[in-house]
Formats: C-alpha cells, structure tokens, sequence
C-alpha cells in the first residue's frame, strides 16, 4: 500500500482505467477458459441437457451456473491483473460467492479488504492502489473512501444490482421510504441500504426477510399491529430515527435481486394489499420487480427439471450464495437434495458432505437411496448450480459420482 495524501488535499476521482482491450481480453479468455469451462457440460448441453453414464442418468438444468453478471465481474478481475502484473491489487470482500473463484483471486495476488465495515486497511491506500468493487457492489461510504485516498476503482457491480439503485434514488427524491426484501446482513443488500439513505442520508427504509417480517409490516400498516411490536421486530433493519407512523405513508418496494421470485411477488401483492386497505387506493405504493433475469431462470429451469421423474438432486455452489441457496428450498421440497461446495463433498455412496439449510452449516449424512438401491440401480439424477458456479464445477461432480459408481 502507498502513503496516502495529505488531510487538507481535496479528493479526486481518478480516471477510469480501461482494462478490456483486446488483446488483455484474449488472454482473459483463455485463462477463464482454463479454469471454470467444462467440454463435457456442453456436450451435455447438445444432448437435450442429458447424458447417460454406466447406470446414471444426469439431467442438467437448462439454466445453470455463471450468469454473464459473475462473467463479466471475473474477467474484469483478471483483465485488472493481466493490465498491472505488478500493481497492489485489492478486493472489497469477495467478488462472487463461490470459494473456487475467490481463491483463484488470491492466487494471482488480489489481497481481500473487509467489506462489513470501513477499517483501518482502507486508511493506507494511497494512488498507487487499485481496488476492484464486487459484483454486489459496495455501500456509498465506502465509494467515498476509495475516491477520497485517491485509488483507482476497478468497478464490476452487475448492472441488475445498478437498476435497483436507480430506482430507488427515485424513490429518495420523492420522501419515499425504500422496503428492501433481502438478507439484511448480505453485502447486495448492504449496499442497497446505503442508497435507499439518499444522497444526503437523511431517507428512511426497512428491511423484511421472510413471511413474519411482511406480516408484521403488513399488520402495522393496516392498523392490525401497533407500533412497539413493530419496532421490536425490525430494531436494527431500519433507517435511523424511523418513525413508522410518519415513514409507511408513502413506500416503494424493491429487492435483492437474487431472492426467491415467487416469495418477493408474494410480498409485494401483500404490501400493496395494505396499504389499499388503510387508503382506499394504492397512490402511496411504488413498485419495483428487481430480481434478476439470470435469478429468474434459473429458478424457472429448475422447476422445469423438477417435473421429470428423479432419485436425487444435487445442486453445486457456495454455501453463502443466495441464489443458490433458494434453488436449495425449492428442490428440497420434492426430493432429495444435496446443497454441496464440489465434488470432494461426495465420499461414497454411503456419506456426503452438504449444507444444511435449517441448521445452517455443512453437515455429513447418508444418501437418500431409493428403497429397492443395489449397485446395478439405475439412477436418474438432477444437477443445477447457481449464478456463482463455475461450470468445472458441475463436471466435477458428475464425474465424481460416476466414479462412485464404478
């Protein structure tokens, strides 16, 4: 890190470097090539998205593992490294959620800055530094930061993110307090927070999560819930100062974009839903659909693959990762389904390594076999990843369970 510049100095934003020229590309591409292709996804792919081997039968979602958000947010990263071979590289927490990935960035020297608060590593970068903003983006005082220790911003936030701050800024023009449906402590949805602040962080939001949340803001909104048992359960996921009697009259709606679409559609029919209810019209809702194009199929490609009949599933993908996480709620409401990291997660065919949703950590357990299983079984067998996954990955898991197999 370089010696930042004095106090008094005033900030400036440094020129945009342009990392994507064509010949930085080309060698881009050959080295993402090497390490997250799969040529035998794509054969998979031009067969339907099956393929048969010995006694299984993979069925591959049509709709799986790196959107070109997470494409484009790697290739930019290695562009960065490929530019400056010897610069001080250095990423806000991690660029997509997958551990494969983000080593690979390690690897090539990328030094990771904590992205939960501003600390004291951000206080010595200086204008010899580069900084490389995640696909999730970064919260607005944390863009200030940068700018003020005069280091160059390399920025990969995916542009569906980018959408749902432009509206929401038109939403803090107009007093209108933002409800963000998302993880409050994920870094999308810390960085949306810091929008919905507006520009002079003097704006109003509040954050739901699941079906208690929306109930509880819902049943306030229409008289239902008085305001202690609103504050007690949203303490901590609001905007400072939130006065709901004066912060719910005029509200927009907007989302993480990778969440589960049917549950955001869910609550925004129930949001709107109130407020008719407590004005008679819905002039005070301003609604938003913000989950991603890549979110949506996916999870539609799932469904889909969901309708054949299956022994088990396998979904491939960091266990941080939200969209792949929903992939996981939906599948394992019809059948087994085995959230795993990469292939190493299967042992044999008796013990697997898998995140567990409800207890939220990996856990080892048995698979869930049909009852009538002997080794001459033949096995029909579904695989996804999410957004975040690198197709490699989904190789390596079939591969891996083939091998099992004999």
């Amino acid at each position: 890190m370089s010696v930042t510049e004095p106090a008094n100095s005033t900030p400036k934003k440094r020129p945009r470097i342009n990392v994507r020229k064509p010949e930085i590309m080309r060698e881009v591409e050959a080295q993402v090539q090497q390490h997250y292709a799969s040529s035998l996804l794509e054969k998979i792919k031009a067969n339907n998205h099956q393929i048969t081997l010995g006694n299984n039968t993979f069925h591959l979602a049509k709709s799986q593992g790196f959107c070109y958000g997470v494409e484009r947010a790697i290739d930019l990263a290695y562009a960065t490294r490929e530019a400056f071979p010897q610069a001080n590289l250095y990423l806000i927490g991690e660029i997509i959620h997958n551990p494969v990935v983000n080593k690979q960035l390690s690897d090539m020297g990328i030094v990771t800055l904590p992205w939960k608060e501003l600390s004291a590593d951000y206080d010595q970068l200086g204008s010899e530094d580069i900084v490389i903003v995640p696909a999730f983006g970064a919260p607005t005082h944390f863009m200030k930061k940068l700018t003020e220790q005069g280091c160059h911003i390399i920025d990969t936030t995916c542009g569906d993110v980018m959408k749902v701050w432009r509206r929401i800024k038109s939403f803090t023009k107009d007093n209108i307090t933002t409800i963000i449906h998302g993880k409050y402590n994920h870094e999308e949805t810390q960085a949306t927070i810091s929008r919905a602040r507006g520009d002079n962080d003097d704006q109003h939001f509040v954050t739901i999560f699941d079906e208690q949340d929306a109930g509880i803001l819902c049943g306030y909104i229409t008289g239902e819930v008085d305001e202690q048992a609103f504050i007690q359960r949203f303490t901590g996921r609001t905007s400072e100062h939130f006065e709901p009697a004066r912060d719910l009259i005029k509200i927009g709606m907007a989302n993480q974009t990778t969440m589960l679409k049917e549950q955001t559609q869910a609550f925004q029919k129930q949001i709107g839903d109130a407020v008719i209810k407590r004005d008679g019209n819905a002039d005070n809702y301003h609604l938003f659909d913000t989950i991603c194009g890549a979110t949506q199929d996916r999870q539609n490609a799932l469904y889909d693959i969901l309708k054949l009949d299956l022994d088990l599933f396998f979904i491939v993908g960091g266990y941080n990762s939200s969209n792949t996480t929903h992939l996981v709620e939906i599948s394992e409401q019809q059948l087994p389904t085995y959230f795993i990291r990469e292939a190493s997660c299967l042992e044999n065919l008796e013990s697997i390594w898998h995140y567990d949703l409800e207890q939220k950590q990996e856990v080892q357990s048995q698979l869930k076999l049909p009852q009538d299983f002997n080794t001459d079984s033949h096995l029909n067998i579904g695989i996804t990843a999410g957004a975040s996954c690198p197709a490699s990955l989904i190789e390596a898991t079939i591969l891996k369970i083939v091998e099992l197999r004999k």
